[in-house]
C-alpha cells in the first residue's frame, strides 16, 4: 500500500512582495567595524590597514580552509551534530530500532514500514523511494537479509547519497558569495557566522546589504558587522541592489578583503521581480569583477521540511545555485530533509546552522551527519 507516496501540494514558503526598486540615491556608506563587545565572541586577529593598496596574491590555502572548516574534526562535529540533531535521531533511530525489533529476516512488509518510517522523518518521496530500492537491490543480491543489519546497510546508502565533491579551487581574491533564499531563513545571521569564521582564520571579511527592500534589512546586517568586526558597504534603502554590489565589490577591491559576502533580498510571491533582480546583480558584480560571484548558496529553513524543496526548485530555476546551507537544524525532527535536498537538487551541503550562537555554523560532513541521526 503507497498511501505515503501520494503527493501533497504545499504551500510554497517566503512572506515577499517583489515591486521595482527605485533608483539609489547617494553614495554608498561603509559601515566602520567594531570589535564585538560580547565576552564570548574573541577579539579579532589584528589586520593591516583596510585602505592598504592592490590585494596581494589569492591566499587559497587560508580561504579553502576558511570554507571547507579545516581543523574542525570529524570526531568533533559528530558530537555537535548528535547533541543538536537529538530530535531527528529520536524520531528516525529509534523509530529504526522499533521497526527491526522481533524481527529475522527482511520482507516486503518491513520494507514497507521502513518506507513510511522514513516518510514521516521528511526524507520526502523521491528519496525515501531511491533508498528503499538499493536496500531491496542489496536483497535480491542476498546481500542483505537479516534485519538486525538495516540500520547499517541503509547508513551506506545514506552516506552514498550524501557524498559530493569538495569545493573547488579558489582561485580569485576576494571570493565573492552571493547568499540567496526567502525571507525569514536565517540569510543575515548566516553570513554574519560566516564572516566570523574567517575573522578567526585571520582572513578579511566584507559584507554587502544588497536587500534594500525589507524594513531595518540594512540596518540588521550593520549590527552584525559591527559584533563580528567585518566592514559593511550599504546604500540607502530602496536603493537598486545591483548599484550596491557594485560599489562593494569596488571597497573590496580597494581594502584587500579576502572574502565578500553579498545579502539579498528574499521576496516571492511576485517570484519573477526577485528572480530578475538577482540575475541583475549577478550580471553586475561579472562585470565589475569577471568570474564573481565565485559562489552561489542558497539558505533553506530545515524547520520547514518539505516546503523547502518548492522554494529550492524556485531558485534553481532562477539563478545558478552552487551549493546549499541549511539553518535551524538543532529545533526540529525534519533533518532527514537534509538527505532530500541533496538528493532532489543534486546540490552538496555545505553547512549546518546547529544553533544561534556564532560558533554554531558547522560544514557539512556526510559521514558526521549520518552517524548522529542514525546513532
Amino acid at each position: 500500500m503507497r498511501r505515503w507516496f501520494r503527493r501533497k501540494d504545499k504551500d510554497r514558503g517566503g512572506s515577499l512582495d517583489c515591486q521595482e526598486e527605485p533608483a539609489p540615491e547617494g553614495g554608498a556608506e561603509t559601515t566602520a567595524a567594531k570589535e564585538p563587545e560580547q565576552p564570548a565572541l574573541e577579539p579579532p586577529p589584528a589586520e593591516a590597514d583596510v585602505g592598504a593598496g592592490p590585494a596581494p596574491a589569492p591566499l587559497t590555502e587560508d580561504l579553502e580552509e576558511s570554507q571547507a572548516g579545516a581543523g574542525e574534526s570529524r570526531q568533533g562535529l559528530f558530537r555537535r551534530f548528535r547533541e543538536r540533531l537529538s530530535r531527528t535521531r529520536e524520531a528516525l533511530s529509534d523509530g529504526l530500532d522499533r521497526l527491526v525489533r522481533g524481527r529475522g529476516q527482511i520482507d516486503a512488509a518491513l520494507l514497507e514500514d521502513l518506507e513510511e518510517l522514513l516518510i514521516t522523518s521528511d526524507l520526502g518521496v523521491e528519496t525515501t523511494l531511491a533508498l528503499v530500492k538499493a536496500l531491496q537491490e542489496k536483497l535480491k543480491r542476498r546481500e542483505l537479509g537479516d534485519a538486525a543489519l538495516l540500520k547499517k546497510a541503509l547508513r551506506e546508502e545514506m552516506l552514498a547519497l550524501l557524498q559530493a565533491p569538495p569545493p573547488g579551487e579558489i582561485t580569485a581574491r576576494p571570493w565573492v558569495v552571493l547568499l540567496v533564499g526567502v525571507n525569514g531563513v536565517g540569510k543575515t545571521t548566516t553570513i554574519a557566522k560566516l564572516a566570523h569564521r574567517d575573522r578567526v582564520r585571520g582572513l578579511k571579511p566584507l559584507l554587502i546589504a544588497a536587500d534594500t527592500f525589507r524594513a531595518a534589512a540594512v540596518e540588521q546586517l550593520e549590527v552584525w558587522g559591527e559584533r563580528v568586526a567585518a566592514p559593511v558597504i550599504k546604500q540607502g534603502s530602496g536603493a537598486d541592489p545591483a548599484a550596491v554590489v557594485f560599489d562593494g565589490l569596488a571597497a573590496a577591491q580597494a581594502r584587500g578583503a579576502d572574502t565578500v559576502y553579498i545579502d539579498t533580498a528574499g521576496r516571492l510571491q511576485t517570484k519573477v521581480n526577485l528572480m530578475e533582480e538577482l540575475k541583475k546583480v549577478q550580471r553586475t558584480a561579472a562585470k565589475k569583477m569577471p568570474g564573481a560571484p565565485h559562489e552561489v548558496w542558497l539558505i533553506l529553513d530545515a524547520t520547514t521540511g518539505q516546503n523547502a524543496l518548492s522554494q529550492a526548485r524556485v531558485f534553481l530555476e532562477a539563478v545558478g545555485v552552487t551549493g546549499i546551507i541549511l539553518t535551524k537544524m538543532d529545533g526540529t525532527a525534519k533533518g532527514g530533509m537534509a538527505l532530500a535536498v541533496a538528493h532532489e537538487t543534486g546540490l552538496p551541503l555545505r553547512f549546518l546552522g546547529v544553533g544561534e550562537s556564532l560558533e554554531d555554523l558547522k560544514p557539512f560532513d556526510a559521514q558526521a551527519f549520518v552517524d548522529a541521526i542514525l546513532g
